[in-house]
């Protein structure tokens, strides 16, 4: 009898690209590329090397200058060599086609730049048609202007008769760029109809809303990542989907919460990043309308990540973006359990940093500065999670007061 052995499927390798340069040092570069690999890894894929490069900026023919990127083949070759072939190579920021073109040809592997890569995980993580639609439609925008780089080998078969074969030459286009022209007729017609896949959506969720009754909205926002879902699992008592991976909520879901006699809505959201691509704020409009219809927004942080001030920055801008940074807000510092720190000498007269300074002194500095719009929590291990209800239901309540002052459940009738 023959046996079958199942062999264990090695996990894609990559490796990552970033620039230093004057507007984004060392330490910053780390960082996104700290994050780049997170992204890797939630994708898929295990990192095996990082280059950088210090330069004025991305070189428009080949994002980094010619000496990195020989370096970068020269590694790939000597990988191959080694029986550990390198899978993909991953570039810190937007690749226009020309680059990605020519990068291709010199390094001879897939070539991804962190939109990319944040697609892809998004195409992962989709489960509802409505998040389907909206990634599809995000996916085709960013295909639409690389549409190119796939034709080149063709163009060389361009020209007809006469001299020049220009497109402005009737007569006189090469396979390749008819071929081109076909594809963007057939992308454009495609995004046409997920719009309107995504308008008919969009009613079907206003009606929803519109359903809801009289009820205060809260809207969890926050940098992907955050914990998020696990404050909506502990707040409504349901089982959201929540993991220690990037994006791991696309879909806005949608729980009735009641805290003493007050029942709200409480909506989680997909999370920001940094870059967070154009085309995917775009597509997700009807995901994120859940945030612009909110009574309140929960902005949830995670206070043990070593950028966390720059990640409420992030979150601030996309927020104003949409049009939302003027709504009432309340910071949630989530992870406290996570939050290290190295205590300083009493002689150092050096400024007090992000890695010196005691969790004590950091909710004293924020709360002096937001008072009772700001949280300290830990909601994986349940840390000042009553004090945080009993917040939330203040806030609520007082909404609730403004926009529905005659409410059975707030002003019962006395017998």
């Amino acid at each position: 009898m023959k046996e079958f052995v199942i062999s264990e499927v090695k996990a894609e390798t990559a490796v990552l690209v970033g620039l230093i340069t004057d507007g984004q040092n060392e330490a910053k570069t780390k960082e996104y590329l700290d994050e780049l690999e997170f992204l890797a890894d939630t994708a898929g894929a295990v990192t095996v090397r990082r280059f950088t490069q210090k330069v004025n900026g991305p070189s428009a023919v080949t994002y980094v200058g010619k000496g990195k990127l020989e370096e970068i083949k020269q590694y790939i070759e000597d990988c191959a060599e080694n029986e550990e072939p390198i899978g993909m190579v991953i570039f810190d920021d937007e690749l226009s086609a020309k680059q990605i073109r020519n990068i291709e040809n010199e390094l001879k592997v897939k070539i991804l730049d962190r939109t990319s890569l944040i697609l892809d995980i998004f195409a992962m993580r989709a489960q509802t048609a409505n998040a389907k639609t909206q990634v599809e439609l995000a996916q085709y925008r960013y295909m639409l202007p690389r549409l190119q780089r796939l034709w080149t080998h063709l163009e060389r078969q361009g020209g007809g008769s006469g001299s020049g074969g220009g497109k402005g030459s009737v007569g006189l286009r090469g396979p390749g760029e008819t071929q081109l022209e076909m594809d963007r007729r057939i992308i454009l017609q495609r995004i046409t109809l997920l719009k309107q896949r995504l308008l008919e959506i969009d009613k079907q969720k206003t009606t929803q809303r519109k359903n809801r009754g009289r009820l205060i909205r809260v809207s969890l926002v926050g940098y992907t990542n955050v914990g998020k879902s696990t404050i909506m699992n502990l707040l409504s008592k349901s089982e959201v989907f929540a993991e220690n991976k990037l994006f791991a909520t696309l879909d806005t879901t949608v729980r009735k919460v009641v805290i003493e006699n007050l029942p709200f809505l409480l909506a989680d959201t997909v999370g920001f990043i940094r870059k967070l691509p154009t085309d995917l704020v775009d597509s997700f409009k009807s995901t994120l309308d859940e945030v612009r219809e909110a009574d309140l927004l929960l902005h949830v942080v995670d206070l043990s990540h070593p950028d966390f001030e720059e990640q409420i920055q992030v979150v601030e801008r996309t927020l104003a973006d949409l049009g939302c940074n003027e709504k009432p807000s309340m910071i949630v510092f989530n992870k406290i359990d996570n939050y290290r720190w190295t205590e300083k000498d009493e002689d150092d007269l050096t400024p007090e940093t992000r890695e010196n300074i005691t969790l004590e002194d950091l909710k004293k500095t924020w709360m002096a500065r937001l008072d009772e719009s700001c949280m300290f929590i830990s909601a994986k291990e349940k840390l000042n999670v009553e004090a945080f209800r009993e917040t939330l239901y203040k806030k609520v309540r007082e909404l609730h007061v403004q926009k529905y002052p005659y409410n059975d459940f707030l002003y019962p009738e006395v017998e």
